[in-house]
């Protein structure tokens, strides 16, 4: 999907939406709600693959319809060789092709733009690196660490708004001046049993002059018909996966995890 024009004159809507995770069923659903709304341009926080059955599928689907896509933890560990992987691991691994390991391997870590005046930044998980959580409960510190300048950043301006996936659960916290938001999940959401995208909308080379808006949507999709999928291709850990799409609840512990 190309960029453009939004809502009205000079401003642009953009979607962001991250940790679709093999659920081409969600993954479709938040594609068709997005289009539906005459949004064009679509950002993917990563963790195309993994959990579901569907990575492979995922990963052409985000290629079409996402002008960037950011590179997650599980793009990043699951294309690479590793003769200890576990049953389910092997399988998420093999069900990927040769062009698909090495498309997720090349993805970016970090992707910048600007609206109304606003400098955000979009990663995974952190600024850190792909493998530091900061969940919804998080210190101060945390918070400050996510507008840090850091290797996986780069140089420039410190941003004005954070936006990330990784922890499946969607939130937005504004402190003096700086605003960090979880897109949430698409395909393994464990806040509710809803797939979860955002909408940014400003104005591009815009001034804080300009309206600048950020809106959470929650798009219902066929859980089942994703869990007969994953079923009838004889996906391991299936019933830990059955169970997290139909309760929200990490592996039926309720513990904070992704």
């Amino acid at each position: 999907m190309a960029d453009a024009a939004g809502a009205g004159m000079g401003t642009e809507r953009i979607a962001v939406l991250s940790d679709v995770h093999g659920n081409v069923t969600a993954f479709r659903a938040v594609l068709a709600d997005i289009e539906a709304r005459g949004i064009t341009t679509v950002l993917n926080l990563g963790d195309v693959v993994g959990k579901g059955p569907r990575g492979s599928q995922c990963v052409a689907i985000s290629r079409e319809a996402c002008a960037v896509t950011v590179r997650g933890n599980w793009d990043d560990f699951l294309p690479r060789p590793d003769p200890n992987r576990d049953t389910a691991m092997a399988w998420w691994h093999a069900e990927l092709t040769a062009a698909d390991r090495e498309w997720l391997l090349a993805l970016p870590l970090v992707h910048h733009l600007e609206l109304s005046g606003r400098r955000i930044r979009l990663v995974h998980a952190s600024a850190a690196s792909l493998y530091t959580k900061v969940f919804f409960h998080h210190t101060p510190e945390e918070f400050a660490a996510m507008f840090a300048t850091t290797e996986l950043t780069g140089a420039g301006a410190a941003p004005d708004v954070v936006g990330y996936g990784d922890v499946h659960d969607a939130y937005v916290e504004t402190f003096r001046g700086r605003t960090l938001f979880n897109a949430g999940s698409v395909g393994n959401p464990l806040d509710e049993t809803t797939a979860s995208y955002v909408v940014l909308e400003g104005v591009p080379g815009g001034t804080r002059a300009d309206t600048f808006g950020m809106a959470f949507v929650r798009v219902p999709y066929d859980i089942e018909a994703e869990i007969v999928v994953a079923t009838e291709l004889g996906m391991p850990a299936l019933t830990e996966y059955a169970s997290e799409l139909r309760t929200a609840v990490y592996r039926g512990r309720g513990e904070d995890q992704s």
